[in-house]
This record gives C-alpha cells, structure tokens and sequence, in this order.
C-alpha cells in the first residue's frame, strides 16, 4: 500500500495554527505518510512536525467557508488548525484519522526512518538484560527464588518476558498448570524483594474460577511456596466487588479463600483505564481553558473527578507499602 493512497490533500496554503497560550501561527499545511508539517516559510520561526502515531484523536468543525480541526494528541497537548475550504479541511481530517490509526506496525515511522550518520555508542538490545537483573534481585534473598525460563518464545504467556523469577520449590510443571488457571497465561511472578524483612511481591492476572467454582491445586502450591513459615499473604484486588461479579459471569473470578486459605484478600478499587483516560481528558480541556474563571476552573477540576482518581490509586499503593513492610509476602491481581 502507497501513503499517497490515503492523503487525499498533500497540501493546504493559509492554515492557521492555534496553540495554547501561543500565538497564532500562519502557514503551509504539508501532510506526509508519517508526519503533519506546518511551515510559515519565515526565517527564525518554527515549524511544526507532528508524527502520527502521537495524534490520540482529532474532532471536526465547520462553519460557512471554511473548517477546523481540534488535534488532542497522546502527550496531553491541544492543537487546532483552521484551514479554509470545507473540502480541504475534510480530506485533510480523513487522511489525519487514517495515517494516525494505522494498524500495519510496518507501515509506522521506525521502519521507516533513515538516520544521518552517527556514531554508535551501545547495542541498545543489550541496554538492559532481564536475567541478569532478576539474578541481582534474587540473589538478596535466601536461597528460595529461582529462575524460569518457562514462557521462553513467549509461549506461555505473550505479555511476560521470556525470563522469570519463581519460587525455587516450584517446578515448570506447575507453572505450565498454572498459567492454564490464569487469565492471559499470567501466572504469579516475583516484581519485587524487600531486603528488610525478605517480604516480596507478585504479580498476576485473575484466576478462571467462573461461576461453578473452578479450582487448580497446582496454583494454590505456587502461591503458598512464595510465603515464609508461619506467615499469611495478602491479594490486592483493585477491582471493585461488582466487578468481580461480572468477571465471574464471564469464566473469571478472585481466590476462593476456601482454597487460598493462607491468604486474605483486600478489596482497593481503582478504575479501568477507559474510566481514567475520560477524567484525564476531562482535566486536560480545563487547563488548556485559559478564558474560564477559577470558580468556572474549580468547578470543572471537580466533576473530572481526577483528584479522587488519584486518591484511590495513593491509598492502594500505600496498603502495598504497609503490606510490604510490616506484614509479609504480597500478590497484587492486575
């Protein structure tokens, strides 16, 4: 597929650019297969060069003889371009919604993007090993971690790395049989050793309990050999319990404390990230408000609802922390 296919208009003279608390910017409209260019053509003035792939969403204006679109990008900023012609500013919002939702990962600019020459400093692919940090982390603690390679080629769960760090009493068998229980293949993991006490946390997804009460003995021995004799763990559930009900319907769940009996679970609700990304947006187009008065500013601060956002997810984090320090092992279901 050829970029030229999807810009229906490659340029637009007369465009004007408005920018938060900037002044207006008066210029060519250039449109490419990976980039938004605007050039006033004057010596000393910027030029803007908006990749793609940081667009989030655009909205569409129009009035009589002309047409605006509102640009919210990924990194919280608010353009808006006025272009004249209801035609141009059509095809130019089309090709922005196209090129910007591209779901070719070929097609996107890294595959693209032919440096100039330079010196290369380090392999980046080596910038960062994951076993041999996780060595550096286990290797504080007694003897009881180890490290898996069982979802080598990602083949037990896609979104954990290849390299894992398990409880050593717990063989790959188990964690095969666990993964099977485990949404997404996400069995429990160590993130995080806490030298002070030796208290650690895992990671996983919610277990397939559904709603006949689904059990897996093999992921109730993989929880319990993360813990240290004579002490109890606790699962951090940021869900809410309407949630977990409707997870249930769905073939999803939480740990039965029947057969997690060494475990109690705490209830931390935080949102989903659809609900968050709304009261981001909602804080965003305040602040980017500069005409609203601050009784109009607070008002608008409030309804987003981001400061009790905020708020619920410190609360959950400080639980972790305290669980941490003052309790013992930990298992945070994400």
């Amino acid at each position: 597929m050829e970029f030229v296919e999807l810009i229906k208009t490659p340029k637009v003279d007369g465009v004007i650019l408005h920018r938060p608390f900037q002044s207006p910017l008066d210029g060519t409209l250039c449109i490419t297969g990976h980039h938004l260019i605007l050039s006033t053509r004057v010596e000393h003035h910027e030029e803007l060069w908006l990749l793609h792939r940081n667009i989030d969403c655009i909205e569409r204006r129009f009035d009589a003889n002309r047409g605006a679109i509102v640009i919210k990008c990924k990194n919280l900023q608010i353009l808006r371009l006025d272009i004249p012609g209801q035609e141009e500013a059509l095809n130019i919002a089309d090709s922005i919604e196209t090129l910007s939702t591209l779901e070719d990962i070929s097609l996107w600019y890294p595959f693209y993007f032919r440096p100039r020459q330079f010196d290369i400093l380090e392999d980046g692919w080596q910038a960062f090993n994951v076993e041999s940090e996780l060595t550096r982390l286990i290797s504080h603690a007694d003897h009881s971690w180890r490290i898996s390679h069982v979802n080598k080629d990602f083949t037990v769960c896609p979104t954990y790395p290849e390299t894992v760090a398990v409880p050593k009493s717990v063989t790959d068998e188990l964690l095969l049989a666990s993964a099977s229980f485990r949404d997404g293949g996400r069995f429990p993991v160590l993130s995080y050793y806490h030298g002070d006490n030796g208290a650690v946390i895992m990671r996983s997804s919610q277990p397939l309990v559904g709603t006949t009460g689904r059990r897996c003995k093999e992921d109730e021995r993989v929880l319990n050999a993360s813990l240290r004799p004579g002490k109890k763990g606790y699962i951090i559930d940021t869900r809410s319990p309407n949630l977990i009900q409707m997870a249930k319907n769905r073939g999803g769940g939480c740990e039965p404390e029947v057969n997690y009996s060494q475990w109690k679970r705490v209830h931390r609700p935080v949102e989903r990230h659809t609900a968050l990304q709304e009261s981001l947006c909602k804080l965003v187009d305040a602040c980017n408000d500069s005409r609203a008065s601050m009784d109009k500013w607070l008002s608008r601060l409030e309804s987003s609802n981001w400061l009790g956002h905020v708020k619920d997810i410190l609360t959950c984090a400080c639980l972790t922390a305290q669980c941490v320090d003052k309790e013992g092992t930990l298992l945070v279901a994400v």
